[in-house]
């Protein structure tokens, strides 16, 4: 083939390089704008990892960059005059200089042609002068490839809310270093981090508003550098701040970081009478921000990549393809990450009550891809510390393991059974199925067992299986419950009640979904006449008169609550029921003081939440669960969710619980591991209220790096508990012998492994009497059927 490789950065350069060893008789050639030696920029970083795939990819490549890389383990936080540091973390950090030069190098000794000082204004014009046979769009974050050609990328841009300045410095330094400064008007981070052996890059990164707060929009480069060189002087020793974009004039070298993704990577025009595939690579595809050093990883690997297919022998469509469809997800799961770490460092002020050990938690931990046990993996000593400062001082626990007390109430731990609709309630009266599956897991070690959605009311069930709480029948079976767990269990329990509003009159779970019943269908009730899918029936609009009646039932069946004696009551307000239906602006279209703006939106579901404060005890909590996020164009967000959870904690909320979705049939949820938890971190560090964190939280070490973080005091964990109701007693039972040599544990977790694994035996002899009364359960029904 004929290569052409338009931009000469890592993408371009290493992919030319391995096309070329790969096949000697490739024509590949890389046209670069700038001379051999002209980059922009100081130090690139790396990860070990990284660096063995460069190994396999090209050992005699992979040795010059190592060989010129300065190599540490450290990372080292520095904030309110108090510092931490562990390591274990293996960066390696190189020129972006050197590393060009030795791609080019390297490239220049197996044939490559290399073009400097030609800036390519018509890429087809080039193609057909070099008889191109494949494009690499390899043009960098400002690609005129991607410009031009945009119809087909679907490039989307976001630029974030930080201004940074990349600048070097001649101060040594012996481990990653992240610096926090506070001035008058907000906080500054420096990204500092050695790369050869007498400099060091100095990132320094703010938010918009206080880089324009101090003027730094109406300073020449000269004056900029000096308010960072005192703002920093704490580190740099005397050494100055040095720019190498001298040619940039006032304010220019402080960017907004581009995040770039594109629809798809592969554009064809024909050129010279032949089809050719222009492909983006590196920045002219995507981008992925500094703070967690991917953009050179990022275009490195996707040449491996993409020469790797071509090693294939495929035709080039089918290599493409295969390209496109796999380095896709790995750069989404990439930039996912660096959403979260861009989002930690644009909010850093939402942190800052923090003591610096936790601080520094929530930063090595802020992309969720660096977990607790991956940091016990690096450094063990600085992990059992922190969790032993976690836990007051005394012996190190798992987070997850330690006591958590709201209000009057104190939970064992920090992991909660989430509400689970089970369906299996007769004229919602809950039956020996729930007696099983809630006093299972109650006995499974979990500190709060939570009741699914209970209705106030009939009509406000979900399905005609779904529990209630309006009559004597109810109240004693859920008291019969509650008698148990509180009996045989160190569990609390706690009951959700929610109306459905706009979802009800629908099937059980396993005959449709939120599919309307065949026959029998009840009227609902919502904020506006409403449906929450075309197949759905359209609700009545609540008058005043059904506000007060509904708002009167909630109160009935928060007093039979506390007659049946549970520790804990939730108020539904999420996933497009009754209450969430007039906080969303997608499902509330009234024009009387319940709709409108967000505070008239909250109006109804805080008059709720106050009646149900004055007949719920004072000393037990109340939580009420919310939906931050509607993933609808017209529907709240999770800026409208620090409002809704103000309003709600003024109200006499006690915590959030945070969830998302769910508010009409066209929501459409961004999914992934805990993909909801930043939305509680926000909640919770933003408005200063207890929040419980739920979604997609599979594993002890999700919870741990949540709850270590202080993203969320409590995890709600519901399908891990529905395969094993034992979930959090052998979750502890793993983390032992730490959880277990705590004395202040309820029996299943002290007094050590041994005995830990003998109370294991206990519960589940335990829950096996619970599974025989459970059969017998089912064929008492199935005779009945019959």
């Amino acid at each position: 083939m004929n290569i052409l490789c338009i931009g000469g950065g890592p993408a371009g350069l290493y992919f030319a390089l391995l096309m070329k060893q790969q096949n000697p008789t490739h024509r590949v050639t890389v046209v670069e704008r700038n001379r051999p030696f002209d980059t922009f920029g100081w130090g690139v970083v790396l990860s070990d990892q990284t660096l063995a795939n460069l190994q396999a990819a090209d050992a005699p490549t992979a040795a010059l960059i190592g060989d010129a890389f300065n190599h540490w383990d450290d990372i080292e936080v520095f904030f309110k005059g108090r510092s931490v540091r562990s390591t274990g973390h293996g960066f390696c950090g190189i020129g972006r200089k050197r590393l060009l030069n030795i791609l080019q190098d390297r490239c220049l000794a197996v044939g490559v042609e290399l073009v400097f000082e030609t800036d390519v204004a018509d890429d087809q014009a080039l193609a057909a002068e070099y008889n191109a046979d494949l494009v690499i769009a390899s043009d960098g974050l400002n690609s005129r490839i991607r410009t031009r050609y945009a119809t087909t990328y679907q490039p989307d841009i976001d630029l974030r809310e930080c201004r940074f300045v990349w600048l070097g410095t001649h101060k040594k330094l012996d481990a990653f270093t992240f610096a926090f400064e506070q001035t008058e008007h907000g906080w500054f981070q420096a990204h500092a981090y050695q790369f050869d052996a007498d400099t060091s890059t100095f990132i320094i990164e703010t938010p918009e508003a206080v880089w324009k707060a101090h003027g730094l929009d109406q300073m020449e480069q000269p004056e900029a550098i000096a308010f960072c060189e005192k703002l920093f002087a704490k580190y740099l020793d005397g050494n100055a701040l040095i720019s190498n974009a001298t040619h940039l004039r006032g304010s220019a070298n402080w960017i907004r970081f581009p995040r770039v993704i594109c629809n798809t990577w592969v554009h064809r025009e024909t050129i010279g009478g032949k089809q050719v595939p222009i492909v983006l690579m590196g920045d002219a595809a995507h981008t992925a921000h500094f703070s967690i050093g991917s953009g050179t990883k990022l275009a490195l690997e996707d040449a491996i990549d993409l020469a790797n297919e071509f090693a294939t022998g495929l035709p080039i469509d089918e290599v493409l393809q295969h390209y496109e469809a796999r380095r896709s997800v790995e750069v989404l799961k990439i930039q996912n990450a660096a959403r979260n770490s861009t989002e930690w460092f644009e909010n850093v002020a939402r942190y800052a009550g923090m003591p610096v050990e936790q601080f520094t938690y929530s930063l090595l931990t802020r992309s969720q891809r660096i977990s607790h046990e991956n940091l016990r993996l690096r450094d063990a000593a600085w992990l059992e510390g922190y969790e032993a400062w976690l836990a007051g001082g005394k012996a190190a626990i798992p987070p997850m393991l330690t006591p958590f007390t709201l209000k009057g109430l104190t939970l064992k731990n920090r992991i909660v059974v989430s509400p689970m609709a089970t369906y299996s309630a007769v004229e919602g009266v809950p039956q020996d199925f729930h007696l099983v599956h809630l006093g299972a897991r109650a006995l499974g070690g979990a500190a709060l067992v939570m009741v699914e959605m209970t209705s106030p009311t009939p009509e406000g069930r979900i399905t005609p299986a779904c529990p209630g709480l309006w009559n004597d029948a109810q109240q004693a079976a859920f008291a019969r419950i509650v008698n148990f767990v509180h009996g045989s269990s160190t569990a609390k329990i706690g009951l959700q009640l929610g109306h459905s509003g706009p979802k009800g009159s629908t099937r059980v779970g396993w005959e449709g979904t939120d599919e309307p019943l065949d026959a029998g269908n009840w009227p609902l009730l919502a904020a506006s006449p409403l449906a929450y899918g075309a197949q759905n029936q359209t609700p009545a609009a609540m008058t005043r008169a059904d506000m007060d009646r509904v708002t009167a039932a909630f109160v009935d069946s928060a007093r039979r609550a506390v007659a049946c004696g549970f520790d804990w009551l939730e108020l539904h307000c999420a996933h497009g029921y009754l209450l969430a239906s007039f906080l969303s602006p997608a499902t509330n279209q009234r024009t009387d003081a319940y709709g409108g703006s967000l505070e008239n939106r909250c109006r109804y579901p805080l008059e709720v939440l106050t009646a149900l404060r004055a007949v719920w005890p004072a000393d037990k909590p109340l939580s009420v669960r919310i939906s931050a996020h509607d993933w609808l164009p017209d529907g709240n967000t999770a800026d409208d969710a620090i409002a809704i959870a103000r309003l709600f904690k003024a109200a006499g909320a006690d915590l959030i619980d945070v969830s998302s979705g769910q508010t009409t049939r066209d929501s459409r949820p961004v999914y992934g591991r805990m993909y909801q938890t930043p939305f509680a971190d926000r909640i919770r560090n933003e408005v200063g209220i207890a929040t419980m964190a739920v979604g997609a939280i599979t594993e002890a070490d999700h919870a741990n790096s949540i709850i270590a973080a202080g993203r969320a005091d409590l995890c709600a964990i519901a399908r891990p508990h529905l395969a094993d109701p034992a979930w959090t007693l052998h979750a502890a039972a793993q983390l032992s012998p730490v959880a277990a040599a705590h004395t202040d544990w309820p029996v299943q977790y002290h007094s050590g492994r041994d005995q830990m694994l003998r109370e294991i035996s206990k519960q589940k002899q335990l829950l096996a009497q619970v599974n025989q009364a459970q059969a017998a359960t089912k064929n008492r029904a199935s005779e009945e059927e019959g």
